[in-house]
C-alpha cells in the first residue's frame, strides 16, 4: 500500500511539473485549459461543526431474567444491525418467551446507539425515528462529555425522523442548509458515531438525488461511508450547513458497500416542525392505488411520453372517487404541481393540509381534464378487501383469443363496477400475453367504454394492428391497464 501510495504521488507531482511549464509558455492562448480545483480540506468545517454532533444512546426496562436475549455473543446493538438492514427478525429482550412476574426486579439495558445534531440552542436535536424507537429512556452525550436524558417530542416513521430535547441552553447548533439546491458530485460530509466510536468524519460526493425508497422521501444518495451509529448524524455540505439526515445503506454484505442515503433536511425540518407543534405529523391523502406508468402504458394511453401516475383502484368513498377521479386515469398534476413518476403523487398529496380543497389533473380517454378534490387525513392503517371470484358461464370467442361472458349484477356490485364483460377463458392469445387472467372483468379498450359481450367482440374485430392499445380489466379491487399488440 506504500509503494502504491508513493507512485501516485509521484505521478500527480510530475503532472504538476509537465503543466507548469507549458502554461507558461502558451500565456496568450485563448483557451488555456483551467487549472483543477484543490482538493477541500475538511478541517475547519469539521472543528466548527462537531460540537452541535451528539451521540445518542437508548435504553429499555428489563426484568433480570431477560437481560440475555438468548443469542450468546450477540449485544442488542448488533441485534439492531441485523434488524435495521437485513429484517432478519431478531427479538429484543422485550420480546422474549417466558414472561417473569410483573413484579420482578427490573435493570437498565443498552438497546442501541445512534447520532443527532442540535438545531436549536435551547436544546433540540434532530435524529432518526429508528434510533430512539422502543427505548425507556434517551441519553444524550455532548462532545464535552456532559449527558442528558432527553425528552422524545415525537417521532414519524414514515419518513424516519424524530425531534428529541434536552434542559440545555447556549448549546452550539448547526447551520440549516438547502438540500434542494445540491448537486450531484458535490462533496460532503458526515459526523457520526459509528460503532460507538463518537464524533468520526467521513466524506465523499452526492451520488444521486430523489432516490425513491419510500413513499414520502426522495433520498439523498452519496458514497460517504456510513456505518451503524451514524444513523440520525448530519450530512454537510462543504460550507458546514447541513443538508441531509443519514438514515440508511445498502449493503450484501452488513458493511459499508458505497451506497448511503440521507433524508433531505428540507424535508426533515418540515416534519420537525410539525412534530414540535403537534408532537405527530399530519398528512393529506385522497384514497387511490396507484402504479407506473411505463413507455408501452403511455403509448397505449396517447400520452406521448411515461409520466404521471396511473389509478389502479379508487378507495369507496374516499375523496378521489368524490371528486370523479376513476380506474384508468393518469394523475398528471396536482395543485399544478407536475408529477413525473407515481412516487411524486404521495409526497405532494402528503404534504398538503387535510381539509384543503386542491385540484387534481387526469387523464382520461385521449384528454386531459381537472376535478377538484378535498383532501383528507391519512388513516393509521390500510384498508384490504379481499374478495372472491364467481364466473359466469355464458361464453362467447373473439379475435383477442379469449373467450368472455356477461357480468352478473351481483358480480358488477361485488367489484365496484357499472360494466364489463368477464374473462372466462384466458387462453393463450395476445390478451393473455400482456397478463389478463381468468376472472378479470373488461371495463374499457382504448377509449371505449365495454357495456356487453356484443360490443366487444366488434371491438376485437377491429382492433388495430402493430399499435398498442389500452385494455383496462377489474381485478379484485384493483383496475389494471394491459397495453396490448396485435402483429400483422
Amino acid at each position: 500500500m506504500k509503494n502504491i501510495l508513493k507512485n501516485s504521488c509521484f505521478i500527480l507531482a510530475a503532472s504538476v511539473c509537465l503543466v507548469a511549464p507549458i502554461a507558461a509558455q502558451n500565456t496568450t492562448a485563448p483557451n488555456a485549459v483551467a487549472a483543477p480545483r484543490a482538493w477541500p480540506d475538511f478541517a475547519d468545517l469539521v472543528d466548527r461543526a462537531s460540537p452541535a454532533v451528539v451521540n445518542i444512546r437508548t435504553t429499555e426496562k428489563v426484568s433480570a431474567r431477560q437481560a440475555n436475549p438468548g443469542f450468546p455473543g450477540m449485544d442488542e446493538e448488533q441485534a439492531e444491525f441485523f434488524r435495521r438492514f437485513f429484517g432478519i427478525p431478531i427479538p429484543s429482550p422485550r420480546q422474549q418467551p417466558n414472561q417473569p412476574r410483573r413484579n420482578a426486579p427490573q435493570e437498565e439495558q443498552n438497546r442501541g446507539v445512534g447520532s443527532g445534531f442540535i438545531i436549536e440552542s435551547n436544546g433540540f436535536i434532530l435524529t432518526n425515528a429508528h434510533v430512539v424507537e422502543g427505548a425507556d429512556t434517551i441519553y444524550v452525550t455532548l462532545t464535552d462529555k456532559r449527558e442528558f436524558k432527553a425528552k422524545l417530542i415525537g417521532a414519524d416513521k414514515r419518513t424516519d425522523v424524530a425531534l428529541v430535547k434536552i434542559d440545555a441552553v447556549g448549546l452550539p447548533k448547526l447551520t440549516i442548509g438547502d438540500s434542494g439546491k445540491l448537486r450531484v458530485g458535490e462533496w460532503v460530509l458526515a459526523i457520526g458515531s459509528p460503532f460507538g466510536l463518537e464524533n468520526s468524519v467521513t466524506a465523499g460526493i452526492v451520488s444521486a438525488k430523489s432516490r425513491d425508497t419510500g413513499d414520502y422521501l426522495p433520498f439523498i444518495q452519496t458514497d460517504v461511508a456510513v456505518n451503524p451509529g451514524n444513523s440520525g448524524g448530519p450530512l454537510l455540505n462543504t460550507r458546514g450547513e447541513v443538508i441531509g439526515i443519514n438514515s440508511q445503506i445498502f449493503s450484501r454484505s452488513g458493511g459499508y458497500m458505497g451506497i448511503s442515503f440521507a433524508i433531505p433536511i428540507d424535508e426533515a425540518m418540515r416534519i420537525s416542525s410539525q412534530l414540535r407543534s403537534n408532537g405527530r405529523v399530519t398528512r393529506g391523502r385522497i384514497g387511490v392505488a396507484i402504479a407506473e406508468v411505463n413507455k408501452d402504458l403511455a403509448e397505449s394511453l396517447g400520452l406521448g411520453k411515461p409520466r404521471g401516475a396511473y389509478v389502479r383502484n379508487v378507495e369507496a368513498g374516499a375523496p378521489a372517487e368524490k371528486a370523479g377521479v376513476e380506474p384508468g386515469d393518469v394523475i398528471l398534476a396536482f395543485n399544478d404541481r407536475p408529477i413525473e413518476k407515481s412516487s411524486d403523487l404521495p409526497r405532494i398529496v402528503g404534504e398538503t393540509k387535510p381539509g384543503t380543497r386542491s385540484t387534481v389533473t387526469v387523464w382520461r380517454k385521449g384528454a386531459q381534464r381537472d376535478l377538484s378534490v378535498t383532501v383528507a387525513d391519512v388513516e393509521p392503517a390500510e384498508k384490504v378487501a379481499s374478495k372472491k371470484s364467481d364466473p359466469d358461464e355464458g361464453k362467447a370467442v373473439n379475435a383477442l383469443g379469449v373467450t368472455v361472458a356477461e357480468v352478473s349484477a351481483e358480480r358488477r356490485k361485488e367489484l365496484g363496477i357499472k360494466q364489463g364483460v368477464e374473462i372466462t377463458v384466458s387462453g393463450d392469445g395476445a390478451l393473455a400475453r400482456a397478463g389478463a387472467r381468468n376472472g378479470d372483468v373488461i371495463v374499457r379498450v382504448g377509449d371505449a367504454d365495454i357495456t356487453s359481450v356484443r360490443q366487444f367482440e366488434e371491438l376485437a374485430r377491429n382492433f388495430p394492428k402493430n399499435r398498442a392499445v389500452a385494455v383496462f380489466v377489474r381485478r379484485a379491487n384493483s383496475t389494471l391497464v394491459l397495453p396490448v399488440r396485435l402483429g400483422n
